[in-house]
């Protein structure tokens, strides 16, 4: 069986939140990247979440979490390219077959959708495996297998992984309804999100 680890990169700067941090919006009860990281760890994977120098707040929503590994990064504007470049590092001294990629600010993804995904990817753990949402739209998680791992520790800029997708065969998995697809970055997102799940 293969091993595959996750990353959760929450290092961002939350900038179109108007001062309001999304990672920590409650979200069933806990701080969204509280919520985010325990979902990860009931998948009995390694868990690293990556969180910036001064974000005391959102490391102390995460020091419940036991088991979990943090990782501080410095230069919240470099967007997902640093918080990958620490993953796939740490992926390799975890000596993983895979690493998934999992977005802290995507409150509908739930734990069984995570362990379909590792499911997934044991069966074919040479090919990026990507999820999508019930239309087929390209979302999260995402998990690159070891062969990619050097790559991702050179990527720059805020595009994340997207230069390296482009180049190789992409397996996908339909996850129920838009789990893979809602992440929410502004105060109206929260709102109608909030909105639609009272409805």
């Amino acid at each position: 069986m293969c091993k595959v680890v996750i990353l959760i990169p929450a290092a961002g700067a939350s900038s179109r939140m108007r001062g309001r941090d999304k990672l920590l919006e409650p979200v069933d009860g806990l701080p969204l990247l509280a919520r985010q990281a325990a979902m990860a760890l009931q998948t009995d994977c390694a868990v690293l979440v990556t969180v910036p120098t001064d974000g005391s707040r959102r490391q102390a929503a995460l020091k419940p979490l036991p088991g979990l590994d943090m990782a501080l990064l410095d230069d919240p504007s470099e967007g997902l390219a640093a918080s990958i470049r620490a993953g796939a590092e740490w992926a390799k001294t975890q000596h993983a077959d895979g690493l998934m990629v999992v977005l802290a600010d995507m409150p509908d993804l739930q734990s069984p959708d995570l362990t379909l995904m590792i499911r997934t990817f044991q069966d074919a753990s040479d090919k990026v495996l990507r999820a999508t949402d019930v239309t087929g739209r390209a979302g999260h998680p995402v998990i690159f297998p070891a062969r990619l791992f050097s790559a991702l520790t050179e990527i720059q800029g805020d595009t994340g992984a997207r230069d390296i997708l482009r180049h190789e065969e992409v397996s996908t998995l339909p996850l129920p309804g838009y789990r893979a697809t809602t992440d929410l970055d502004t105060p109206e997102d929260w709102a109608a999100w909030r909105q639609r799940r009272m409805s």
